[in-house]
């Protein structure tokens, strides 16, 4: 999955600064869920504090993607006149958005503590890790769908 994120920030990184400080934040939370998810998880959970960053870094994550890079790249399909672009971001966003219910609800039950049980933990972080691994397809199509629509016109004015 980390090389995935590697790939997506040499494709578009520089587009824009707030998609770059976006997939820095992509790569690192994947480094941690990485990190607990090879971890051998025995006995009770001895990665409470690692399991609560990525906690913390899903919901950042989450948000930024949601309030701040979501918005922007419909703001700049309008800003393009670029229907396509629009129709495809409407097509993607109700499965983001059933994605995202899926990993704020793996915050939420670690927040209530469901995480106790290392086999339930092992289930759910590859739970999440499916969920992620699929966010970030679908985000990196939104992306190059606006990415490549817009670049056109920029390039064909030259």
């Amino acid at each position: 999955m980390l090389e995935t994120c590697r790939n997506a920030q040499e494709r578009w990184g520089g587009v824009h600064q707030l998609i770059d400080r976006w997939l820095i934040a992509r790569r690192e939370l994947v480094t941690a869920y990485e990190t607990l998810d090879m971890e051998p998880l025995l006995g009770p959970v001895r990665e409470v504090g690692e399991l609560e960053r990525l906690c913390d870094m899903l919901v950042d994550y989450m948000s930024t993607a949601h309030f701040e890079i979501y918005e922007q790249l419909v703001a700049e399909a309008r800003e393009f006149q670029d229907e396509r672009a629009i129709e495809f971001a409407d097509s993607v966003y109700p499965r983001l958005q059933a994605l995202t219910d899926a990993a704020l609800n793996f915050n939420d039950r670690f927040e209530r503590g469901a995480y106790r049980d290392p086999g339930l933990l092992t289930i759910e972080l590859k739970l999440l890790g499916e969920t992620l691994r699929e966010r970030f397809e679908l985000e990196d199509c939104l992306i190059e769908v606006l990415h490549t629509s817009h670049q056109q016109p920029r390039l064909a004015s030259v």
